[in-house]
C-alpha cells in the first residue's frame, strides 16, 4: 500500500470530522438526497460520457494509487547491467537465456527483438509504439478522473439550485428557510469534495506513476540499444544513471559495488 495515499486520506478524513464536530453535529452534514444528487449524478454523467468497458476499467486505476508501484530504478538498471556483461563475453544470443528470467514484459519483449537480430531502428520503432500506446491509456484514465473532478462540483451546485427552488416555495413559513438553505449548500460541499479530495488527488497521482513508469521504460529502450551497439557496460551504466536524481545514482553506485565485492 502506498504509505502517503493512506496517510493523506486518514489526516483529511480527521481534520474535516473534527473541524464539524467543534462547531456542530455530523449528523447535520448529512443528507442523503444530496449524495443522491451529487454523487449518483457525477457517476451517471461519467456513464454517458464514457462507453461501460472504459468507465468500469477506469473505475479500477484507483487500486494504482492505493498500489505503493513496484518500480525500482537501481534493480532494473542493475539488470541491464548484467545483460551487457552477458552479451559482451557470451554474444546477444545468450541473452535468450536471461530474458526467461526477467519478469518485465516490455524488457524481456525488447531482449527478444535484439537476440532476433532486429535493427536497431526497428527496435525504438516498436518499443516507442508501445511506449506511446501506454501513455494513451494513462491519458484516458486521467481524463476519466479529471472529467470527475469537473461534474462533482457542477452537479453539487445542480443540487443546490434544486435546493433552493424548493426553499423558495415555503416562504410563507419562514422557519424552513435555515434547514432548506442548509440542505441545499450541503450538494455544494458534497461536490467540492468528491472533486478536491477524490477526483483530483487521484489524477495527480496517476499523473506521478505514469511519469515514472514511462521514464524507466524510456530508460529500457536506451539501455537495450547500447547493449545491441556493443557498447562497454561501465559506458551503459553512466548514461542509464543520468535519467536519475542524484540520490538515485549513489544507491546503484553502492549495489553494483557491493556486488562486486561479493564476487572478488
Amino acid at each position: 500500500m502506498d504509505l502517503a495515499t493512506i496517510m493523506g486520506f486518514i489526516f483529511g478524513t480527521v481534520f474535516i470530522v473534527i473541524s464539524i464536530m467543534l462547531k456542530g453535529s455530523l449528523s447535520t452534514f448529512w443528507d442523503s438526497a444530496s449524495v443522491m444528487i451529487t454523487i449518483g449524478g457525477t457517476f451517471s454523467a461519467l456513464l454517458i460520457s464514457y462507453p461501460l468497458d472504459k468507465f468500469l476499467n477506469c473505475l479500477k486505476t484507483v487500486k494504482h494509487v492505493l498500489k505503493k508501484p513496484n518500480l525500482k530504478e537501481e534493480e532494473i538498471i542493475n539488470s541491464i547491467i548484467d545483460l551487457a556483461n552477458v552479451a559482451r563475453k557470451e554474444g546477444l544470443l545468450a541473452l535468450e537465456e536471461k530474458a526467461n528470467e526477467i519478469e518485465d514484459e516490455f524488457l524481456q519483449k525488447g531482449i527478444l527483438l535484439i537476440v532476433d537480430g532486429t535493427e536497431a531502428e526497428l527496435v525504438r520503432n516498436i518499443l516507442d509504439t508501445e511506449l506511446s500506446f501506454i501513455e494513451r491509456r494513462h491519458s484516458l484514465s486521467q481524463g476519466f478522473w479529471k472529467t470527475m473532478a469537473s461534474l462533482g462540483p457542477a452537479w453539487g451546485m445542480i443540487g443546490t439550485l434544486i435546493g433552493l427552488i424548493n426553499m423558495l416555495q415555503q416562504l410563507e413559513d419562514p422557519s424552513t428557510i435555515g434547514p432548506n438553505m442548509s440542505v441545499a449548500l450541503l450538494t455544494t460541499m458534497y461536490g467540492s469534495l468528491l472533486a478536491n479530495f477524490f477526483a483530483t488527488p487521484t489524477v495527480n497521482k496517476l499523473k506521478d506513476r505514469s511519469s515514472g513508469e514511462m521514464l524507466t521504460k524510456e530508460l529500457i529502450i536506451e539501455g537495450l540499444l547500447s547493449i545491441q551497439a556493443g557498447e562497454n557496460p561501465r559506458i551503459i551504466e553512466e548514461k542509464l544513471k543520468a535519467f536519475f536524481a542524484p540520490s538515485v545514482r549513489s544507491k546503484i553506485g553502492e549495489s553494483n559495488e557491493n556486488d562486486l565485492k561479493e564476487g572478488a
